[in-house]
């Protein structure tokens, strides 16, 4: 009865889904649009993030978009928040303090806090990094 309870339970695991992980290595960020339409690709799939590496502008709203106990952090990992900049028909970039607030209330409250205590977003990129991250997101 035991090999037999063993054999069960090996297939089980053999044909049950395992899920995938995703690794941001590094990514310096790009259109928050794409970013956006990513990461809610990836909150259905029930894939978990592991923030390996610099994950800057954009790429923070991974921090907005995806379950808190799907994130996890390494000893790498560095994220890097700044104001976010328009850009008009003629390719002007701009910011704008609408934007700005959309942006920080979409981040989780502890993540506003963080951002708050160092003055807000900006143009200047502030990082979040080390124990600091750690604290925030559990350690892969």
């Amino acid at each position: 009865m035991g090999r037999v309870l063993i054999a069960v339970v090996v297939c089980l695991i053999a044909i049950t889904p395992a899920f995938a992980e995703v690794r941001i290595l590094s990514s310096g960020g790009g259109s928050v649009g794409g970013y956006l339409r990513f990461f809610s690709q990836l909150r259905q799939s029930g894939e978990r993030i592991v923030i390996d590496g610099p994950c800057l502008s954009a790429c923070t709203l991974v921090l907005s978009t995806i379950p808190r106990n799907r994130i996890c952090v390494t000893g790498r990992a560095v994220l890097g928040f700044h104001a976010p900049r328009l850009i008009d028909q003629t390719g002007r970039t701009y910011a704008s303090s609408e934007a700005t607030r959309a942006v920080t209330a979409s981040y989780p409250a502890d993540v506003r806090a963080w951002i708050k205590r160092r003055g807000g977003l900006t143009q200047k990129v502030i990082f979040l990094r080390g124990p600091e991250l750690a604290s925030l997101y559990r350690r892969c």
